[in-house]
C-alpha cells in the first residue's frame, strides 16, 4: 500500500467527517446541493468497498499470491474494519437522534 492510498483514506474520512458534522467539507459541494441520502449511500458504498477489497486480498494472500503481502492485507482490514466502526457509531447516533426526537413533547 502506497503512502497516496493511505492520504487518500485520510482525505476521505476527513471529508465524511466534516459532512456528518454539518460542515462543509473542501471537497464537497454547496451545502445547498448536498443531499444527505447520497451521502450516506456513497458512505455504505465505501464502506462495503473496503471490506470487500479486503477480503479480497485476504483470500490472494491465502491462496499464496506473490504480489500480496501480509502488510497490505493487515492494513487493508484494520480500515475495513474502521470504516465500519466509524459506520456502525454513526447509525447509533441517528438512531439516538431519532429517539430523541420522537420523545419530544409538542
Amino acid at each position: 500500500m502506497s503512502i497516496n492510498n493511505v492520504d487518500q483514506m485520510l482525505s476521505e474520512l476527513r471529508a465524511a467527517s466534516a459532512l456528518a458534522g454539518g460542515k462543509p467539507a473542501a471537497q464537497s459541494q454547496d451545502a445547498s446541493q448536498v443531499d444527505f441520502a447520497d451521502v450516506l449511500k456513497s458512505t455504505i458504498e465505501q464502506v462495503n468497498s473496503a471490506q470487500q477489497t479486503s477480503q479480497e486480498m485476504q483470500k490472494q494472500f491465502e491462496l499464496g499470491d506473490e504480489g500480496v503481502n501480509l502488510q497490505d492485507v493487515m492494513v487493508s482490514l484494520q480500515k475495513a474494519s474502521l470504516s465500519f466502526q466509524t459506520m456502525v457509531q454513526a447509525r447509533n447516533k441517528l438512531v439516538s437522534a431519532y429517539q430523541e426526537i420522537m420523545n419530544t413533547q409538542v
